[in-house]
């Protein structure tokens, strides 16, 4: 009698022992802080809004594969979704600028392509307005980002915070001269 017990115990174990999966990895598009930040705002950048395509808009990283295939990371997930990840990214690269007054910015990100071992993509639609001048006075931008990265998911994950940094630049930058032309990337 004490055998066949033994027998279905171990059988028991190795099998929750197979059921174990892959511990969750979690990322960030807001890079890690470094020293002093006390942050003196003079003007502010608002985030209108920001939309993102819906193939790479959950918690779970999305990769390329080859020129038609996406992958679904079921273990390299956001912190929150993307578009709440890149919103966050960029209300913290955005606080940083030195402009004069209030304006405001929407953000439609066209393409959020990440290739392992190639490289990170943004293509993105963006619209700047001053909140002194109305709504007439608008900046209308196609800025399309690219940066080498490595083979793994942490390169691929810094490659778009870069990716986002640039983005972020280039906002500050149109916002800080009022002209009619769009910074080039």
């Amino acid at each position: 009698m004490a055998l066949p017990l033994k027998f279905t115990l171990v059988t028991a174990m190795l099998l929750l022992a197979a059921c174990r999966s892959d511990p969750i990895q979690f990322h960030t598009l807001t890079p890690a802080q470094e020293g002093n930040h006390s942050r003196t705002t003079v003007g502010v950048i608002q985030i209108e809004s920001i939309s993102v395509p819906p193939q790479v808009d959950r918690a779970q990283i999305v990769i390329r594969e080859g020129n038609s295939g996406l992958a679904i990371l079921e273990t390299q997930w956001w912190g929150a979704t993307l578009v709440d990840e890149l919103r966050s990214a960029l209300v913290d690269q955005l606080s940083n600028s030195p402009v004069q007054g209030r304006h405001s910015v929407r953000v439609d990100v066209q393409r959020f392509d990440s290739v392992p071992g190639q490289y990170a993509l943004m293509d993105v639609e963006w619209r700047l307005r001053s909140a002194s001048t109305g709504d007439t006075a608008r900046l209308i931008c196609r800025s399309t980002l690219q940066t080498p990265s490595g083979a793994s998911i942490d390169d691929l994950v810094l490659a778009q915070q870069n990716n986002v940094k640039r983005l972020a630049a280039l906002i500050s930058q149109a916002a800080v001269r009022p002209q009619a032309t769009c910074p080039a990337p």
